[in-house]
């Protein structure tokens, strides 16, 4: 029995703009949760590494792997069911697998996001703190924010932080492509198709726009979404289409000041998260100007706040529904959900304060896991919603269709080349 009854699809041209902005919310929060490492890390990364020779590839993976994503939004508003609970009616062993990855998942990247945060909010504070007092900050206010104010909060933090954003980085880019590129007339740039790029390219596209379990937290959004406000099948689409290609777009957008500000000037490029937010923030004062930069820094800590709050909620929505499902309770249960983000956040600072030097190996491992299951939870995904007793209007197209195959081919494709890379190693 699902916790929320099914929504029929609203008649075509009903819904005015004006009602679908407001509608906004769960393809959002995917954004804003999308938006931390693999766009303003690696995205910009790709750009200032190997130029422009990655964007195509970039718009490709997002378009291959859209369906899967559209899954979450399609099964949740035709059965009233999260994917979850598609997961937990396929086989408990699936349910299983989505539990253990979500978990190791949520933390490490908690951690990551954490330290990313506290780094960038000790940028511009008057006086010095140590990353593990600063971490600490960024948790409590997440925690708080959270539980004081649940879903409308998240809702509406997120759309401000994906506003401000956007706002300056596409600034950013205008003012750097005014300016025109600063590698020199006769730099070579790295080939990014040689066995040696493999590595890095695999890490991007495994977390490029998300890891595929981002499509379950959208599922459970969607669903808290729907309690607060009446939610048709065409805003939850539009929802999601805003979201989704707007995270496409910021991709390109995020390569493109790598490829502009970065690429071919010789600096040499930190390792470490927490060296290249200083350097993003140098970035964007080198091209917007050094008044900017402590707006820059102000701008990209409340980017990379946003994702910690938003990785916090949806991963814990996400254990809380599999707990409930595998103790067989009622799911939506708010108790679950408050212990589960407690428990991220206290494993995510036990991580931070003890093992803060591990913390880029668990990272690399979390990414390379996900990367390696997403084929299976894309091909779930596409069961699930075929499978289901949809109203036409979320079934799968003749074209969503053939999109998904190809997807399909491509995902396990890329996982044949990554193990095969693994073993040459």
């Amino acid at each position: 029995m699902s916790e929320t009854s099914p929504v029929q699809p609203s008649p075509s041209g009903s819904l005015s703009l004006g009602k679908l902005i407001r509608s906004l919310g769960p393809g959002v929060m995917m954004a804003t949760a999308a938006v931390g490492g693999s766009h303003l890390v690696a995205s910009t990364k790709a750009g200032a590494i190997y130029g422009w020779q990655l964007a195509a590839l970039i718009l490709l993976v997002n378009l291959l792997k859209y369906p899967f994503f559209r899954a979450g939004v399609q099964y949740t508003m035709g059965t009233g069911n999260s994917l979850v609970q598609g997961y937990d009616g396929m086989g408990r062993g699936y349910l299983w697998v989505f539990t253990g990855l979500s978990l190791i998942s949520g933390v490490v990247n908690t951690a990551a996001l954490l330290l990313f945060s506290a780094s960038l909010l000790g940028y511009f504070l008057p006086f010095s703190l140590s990353l593990p007092v600063l971490s600490g900050i960024v948790v409590i206010a997440c925690l708080v924010i959270l539980m004081a104010g649940h879903y409308k909060a998240l809702d509406s933090l997120s759309k401000i932080i994906m506003a401000v954003l956007v706002i300056a980085t596409l600034s950013a880019v205008v003012i750097a492509a005014g300016k025109g590129s600063v590698a020199p007339a006769d730099f070579e740039a790295p080939s990014a198709w040689s066995i040696a790029s493999i590595g890095f390219i695999v890490v991007m596209m495994g977390w490029m726009p998300a890891p595929i379990e981002i499509s379950c937290l959208t599922s459970l959004w969607l669903k808290s979404q729907r309690k607060e406000q009446q939610v048709t099948a065409d805003s939850a689409l539009f929802d999601f289409n805003v979201g989704y290609i707007g995270t496409a777009v910021l991709a390109i957008v995020f390569l493109s000041l790598g490829a502009l500000v970065l690429h071919g000037n010789g600096t040499e490029l930190k390792a470490s998260g927490i060296g290249f937010s200083h350097q993003l923030v140098s970035m964007y004062a080198s091209t917007i100007g050094e008044w900017s930069r402590y707006l820059i820094a102000v701008v990209a800590f409340f980017c990379i706040f946003g994702s910690t709050i938003t990785v916090i909620d949806g991963y814990a929505r996400s254990l809380a529904e599999a707990q409930s499902l595998l103790q067989s309770k009622p799911v939506g249960q708010r108790s679950f959900h408050n212990g589960w983000m407690v428990f991220i956040a206290v494993s995510a600072m036990g991580i931070i304060m003890f093992f803060s030097s591990a913390l880029m190996p668990m990272l690399d491992f979390a990414m390379i896991l996900a990367f390696m299951t997403t084929p299976i939870f894309a091909l779930l995904n596409y069961q699930l919603v075929s499978k289901a007793e949809l109203p036409v209007a979320l079934q799968w197209s003749k074209r969503m269709k053939a999109l998904s195959w190809i997807g399909l081919t491509y995902l396990f494709g890329f996982l044949a080349v990554f193990i095969w890379w693994k073993w040459l190693m």
